[in-house]
């Protein structure tokens, strides 16, 4: 009778604890397959960058990992880690920190689609002496991490100097590896010129939606000190930036993209729409969008032609087109549409929006059906004129009006021309 009562006080709390965890564990399971099977059907399986590899026989299912991501890119599938939802990781890597077996590799890649890395040195030095490449377009996109590369090359860029040029160093970006490296320039002395293709700081934060919070780490900045972020906001994050721009007095050359790069007699040559300059090394720190692709078409040149959607407000009571199918271009329009008299048209080339995410997919669905965005599929753009825009929209043509046109149909990086210089490039597999 004794031994009976010892066994229900032990084994009764512990046979509860065990059938509370099982539930548990098939919910999760339950909701991770529903959200896989979705992003499978939608064809959004693939990362755009950084991400984690997760080994199932190290992973003992602790949960940690979905716990720390804040996109939700990772859910549990019969208690192992499961990379759920590839195309929204940012790759800050919260979920490697977080996992205590260390079952989570952050990689570049998968079997089925490579990404184009750089080849560099530890002192971020390419194979070309004197180019040396930081943050995003190197791999990290890390905010912490991008800045103590930034930080790092100009360390290393201080010690060579080259004759007869016009800067020091040119620096390409101003995210937060090209801001880093900027104070770090300025803090050392160096002729430097700092040039961004974006009219604003930031990098690719300024690209982000609304509001979204920002992953981070505290970080140490030359000429500021340690700044203390965990998470912020995208507006937090940018105002942060310009704060720090403005205290310091560095110099950024806005709304001047590079467009040819040159190595020639030891030194490097960098054209831009605004001229040309010469240094004794180039720091490439222009993140992994690259240059917005454009349309082509005549009259893309006009001032109503932009490709990032600042502030929604200022287009209220106009007619605004917005071109792409991916989550930005969704996301342009949904906030568009938001805004008093503003008639907003959505266009993309193909039948379906197979690059957004599922939920934007089915707002612009709602914002379609309740007629405060109209949608037009298999279209593109012909000609953009003062104020209207000619399109062919499957197969025939149509004219809408238009006060602004938003192009979001991606960025082009300038690898072929990495390449052409003589840059080693790597193609990684998911490593």
């Amino acid at each position: 009778m004794h031994e009976l009562l010892v066994y229900a006080i032990y084994l009764v709390p512990l046979i509860i604890l065990i059938i509370v965890y099982r539930r548990k564990g098939r919910k999760r399971t339950k909701a991770a397959q529903a959200e896989w099977q979705e992003v499978k059907a939608a064809g959004l399986t693939e990362p755009p960058s950084l991400h984690p590899l997760i080994d199932p026989a190290i992973c003992i299912g602790a949960v940690s990992c979905a716990k720390a991501c804040p996109e939700n890119a990772i859910g549990i599938i019969d208690h192992k880690g499961f990379f759920i939802n590839p195309s929204v990781c940012i790759g800050h890597g919260a979920c490697a920190a977080a996992c205590p077996s260390g079952a989570i590799r952050l990689v570049f890649g998968t079997e089925r689609r490579g990404v184009d890395i750089p080849f560099v040195y530890p002192s971020f030095e390419t194979n070309i002496e004197g180019l040396f490449i930081a943050g995003e377009l190197g791999g990290m996109g890390l905010i912490r991490k991008a800045v103590e590369q930034g930080k790092q090359a100009i360390a290393h860029i201080k010690k060579r100097r080259v004759a007869g040029t016009d800067y020091d160093v040119i620096i390409i970006g101003a995210g937060p590896a090209g801001i880093s490296a900027t104070l770090g320039a300025q803090e050392a002395g160096l002729r430097y010129l700092t040039l961004e293709q974006e009219d604003a700081i930031g990098g690719t934060a300024l690209h982000y939606p609304r509001q979204k919070i920002v992953m981070t780490a505290p970080m140490t900045l030359p000429q500021i000190g340690l700044v203390k972020l965990t998470e912020i906001s995208k507006e937090a994050l940018i105002e942060l930036w310009e704060d720090i721009a403005k205290k310091t007095g560095i110099k950024i050359n806005f709304s001047e993209r590079m467009d040819v790069l040159r190595h020639e007699d030891g030194k490097f040559v960098v054209s831009t729409p605004k001229g040309q300059y010469t240094a004794g090394s180039v720091l490439l720190a222009i993140g992994r969008r690259g240059t917005p692709r454009k349309l082509d078409v005549p009259g893309e040149e006009m001032a109503k032609v932009c490709y990032r959607l600042v502030e929604p407000s200022q287009y209220q009571g106009k007619h605004a087109l917005v071109v792409g199918g991916g989550d930005s271009a969704l996301e342009a329009a949904l906030s568009l549409a938001e805004e008093p008299g503003t008639t907003v048209t959505l266009a993309h080339r193909s039948e379906v929006f197979a690059g957004a995410k599922p939920k934007n997919r089915e707002r612009i669905k709602a914002a379609e059906q309740n007629g405060r965005i109209k949608v037009l599929m298999k279209s593109k753009v012909l000609q953009i004129e003062k104020e209207r825009v000619l399109m062919d929209h499957n197969g025939h043509p149509m004219e809408i009006p238009s006060d602004v046109v938003i192009v979001c149909a991606g960025g082009t990086l300038p690898i072929p021309m990495l390449k052409e210089i003589g840059i080693r490039v790597e193609t990684r597999y998911g490593t």
